[in-house]
């Protein structure tokens, strides 16, 4: 009995040696788990962290070297000013008013001078040389698209000549529902803006003065506000006043040749508009309905420039309306660049209007001997109101006189009109007699 007492005394004995023993190395292995967790998983993010933070400054110390051979290491300030900025290219706009003064020596015009409004300017110290009824009002007639060009000039770059419009029926008929001369665009045409430009002042085009407006501001009647406002920066304001950008006759759209002379003067100072004022003929770009082209002419310079009147008349632009018959603006000067400006209104015919400034420069330019001025009945008698032979067919001044309850309100262009003897010795004009004489 007591055999077996100590043999299971002894089985308990081991099995707690065992239990024991088997905490124990429970307890060791719980210990090796907390010292991993404690000091080995951390290190082990450490150098994961180590790591990747020296993978990306070495991948971004690659980039900046790859950056460095493709672009080399210029400042700022030198880029700057070796590649400076383009600066906007903006229309050229003139705020210089400009003036002109009597003295002593100021004179009427040429006894042979039919127009009985005129006025001569020496550019050289703005004194007027000459003048017969500068600053009384007139119907400038097409005169006006001088200003018409020299707005649009002031709001046009040169890339801008280059970008097309398409004509439309309302421009079309803008010339012909009110007797215009046009430069005969078809309708849907597409021309470009130096068409329309040229096509205002050379056939004094009605279609092309619309649509240029209408390029530039949106509308006829938003344009004419242009106008006007630069009427007040040229300070001209309190005498002249338009209405429209053709130059059709209206109470409201007046002028004087004296501010004629001074709005043409802003023109010629605009390279631009210069530049259009000084062509003799021009051929507008080819299209599906034009493929050779318009060919216009300024036929005032065209038939001037043979005249010997000691100055080389370089711009020059006309106009007719029944209420001030045949009028000019035109720039001459000398071999030395000495300038004058000179405005006529009121004359006879087209031709008469061309003589008119031949006498008018010939008396002042100092040559020797003036040209003789032909009489009326030796004057030519091809003379029409249009001269651009391309366009629609335009009334004679011939028409004009022997239908004048039909076409006298309406008529307006800018090309001499028919000669035509004189019936009268005086002529009525803005509700005045005037002697025909001009004197």
């Amino acid at each position: 009995m007591n055999q077996y007492n100590s043999i299971e005394e002894e089985i308990i004995k081991r099995k707690s040696v065992a239990k024991r023993e088997g905490a124990a190395r429970l307890r060791k292995k719980q210990q090796l788990i907390d010292r991993l967790f404690r000091f080995v998983l951390p290190a082990v993010i450490a150098v994961a962290i180590i790591t990747g933070a020296v993978f990306l400054i070495l991948m971004s110390h690659e980039e900046e070297e790859e950056k460095a051979a493709v672009m080399p290491n210029i400042s700022i300030e030198k880029i700057a000013t070796e590649f400076p900025e383009e600066e906007e290219v903006k229309p050229e706009h003139n705020l210089t008013v400009y003036s002109a003064g009597d003295n002593a020596a100021t004179t009427g015009l040429p006894s042979d001078v039919v127009s009985s409004y005129g006025i001569l300017i020496d550019l050289a110290d703005d004194t007027i040389l000459a003048q017969r009824n500068a600053r009384e009002r007139i119907s400038p007639a097409s005169m006006t698209k001088i200003l018409t060009a020299l707005v649009a000039c002031e709001h046009l770059t040169e890339e801008d000549l280059d970008q097309k419009m398409t004509i439309t029926l309302e421009f079309t008929d803008y010339s012909y529902r009110n007797d215009l001369s046009a430069v005969g665009f078809a309708e849907n045409e597409e021309v470009t803006i130096r068409d329309l430009l040229y096509g205002t002042i050379l056939p004094s085009g009605g279609d092309a003065a619309i649509a240029l407006a209408t390029y530039i501001a949106g509308s006829e009647e938003a344009f004419v506000e242009m106008m006007n406002e630069r009427l007040k920066e040229l300070q001209l304001s309190d005498s002249t006043h338009f209405t429209n950008v053709a130059g059709m006759y209206d109470e409201q759209h007046y002028s004087t040749v004296y501010d004629m002379a001074m709005i043409m003067h802003a023109g010629i100072d605009n390279k631009m508009c210069r530049e259009v004022l000084n062509a003799h003929t021009y051929t507008t770009s080819p299209t599906e309905q034009h493929p050779e082209g318009i060919t216009v002419s300024n036929w005032f310079l065209r038939r001037i420039e043979d005249k010997d009147c000691g100055l080389t008349v370089e711009c020059a632009k006309t106009g007719f309306v029944v209420q001030s018959r045949n009028c000019a603006a035109s720039f001459a000067d000398d071999e030395d660049g000495h300038g004058y400006i000179c405005v006529t209104a009121d004359s006879s015919s087209g031709w008469r209007c061309i003589y008119d400034h031949v006498s008018i420069y010939s008396a002042f330019s100092g040559i020797t001997e003036r040209p003789a001025i032909p009489a009326d009945d030796a004057l030519p008698d091809d003379d029409t109101l249009t001269g651009n032979e391309d366009a629609s067919p335009e009334l004679s001044e011939e028409d004009i006189l022997s239908s004048p309850a039909e076409y006298a309100p309406a008529v307006q262009d800018d090309e001499p009109a028919a000669e035509k003897p004189r019936k009268s010795s005086g002529i009525t004009v803005n509700n005045t007699v005037i002697n025909s004489s001009g004197n």
